[in-house]
C-alpha cells in the first residue's frame, strides 16, 4: 500500500477503516477478475484513497472516503461527468443509497450488496473500454 494512502486509512477510526477496507479489497478483487484492466495504481486524490487504471487507461477513477456530514456513513465516489452513477441507479435503484451523480453511500450498518456492487465497479474499472466498443 502506498504510505501516504496507508497514512490516511491509519487516521480513520477503526470501524470506518475497517470498512473501507473492506471496500478497497473488493475494488482490487474486481480488478484482478476483470479483463482488460490490469493492475491498478493506489494514490490520494482529494486526500482521498483512489484506484486508478493507469496501466490501461480501461476505466474511471474510483474514491473512497468517509462522509464529513454523515460520520457514519462511507462513500465510493466516481467522476461526476461520466454517466456511472445514473447506469447504477437504474440497474439497482432499489438496492443503493446514492449522492446525486457522484457516489454510491454505505451506513455502517449495512451489509454490502457485493454482487451488485461488484457489477458497478467492474463498470467503472472498464468505462473507456466500453465506450470505445
Amino acid at each position: 500500500m502506498n504510505q501516504k494512502v496507508s497514512d490516511v486509512f491509519d487516521a480513520y477510526p477503526a470501524d470506518i477503516r475497517q470498512r473501507l477496507l473492506e471496500l478497497r479489497s473488493l475494488i482490487y478483487k474486481v480488478a484482478a477478475e476483470t479483463d482488460g484492466v490490469g493492475e491498478l495504481e493506489e494514490t490520494l486524490k482529494w486526500s482521498q484513497p483512489s484506484y486508478l487504471t493507469s496501466q490501461t487507461k480501461s476505466g474511471s477513477t474510483i474514491r473512497i472516503d468517509r462522509m464529513r456530514s454523515g460520520p457514519e456513513t462511507v462513500a465510493m465516489y466516481f467522476i461526476c461527468h461520466t454517466n456511472l452513477v445514473e447506469t447504477f441507479e437504474q440497474m439497482y435503484g432499489d438496492l443503493f443509497t446514492f449522492e446525486d451523480n457522484r457516489a454510491l453511500l454505505f451506513n455502517m450498518d449495512d451489509e454490502l450488496p457485493v454482487d451488485q456492487l461488484s457489477h458497478c465497479i467492474a463498470l467503472a474499472l472498464t468505462y473507456h473500454l466500453n465506450k470505445r466498443s
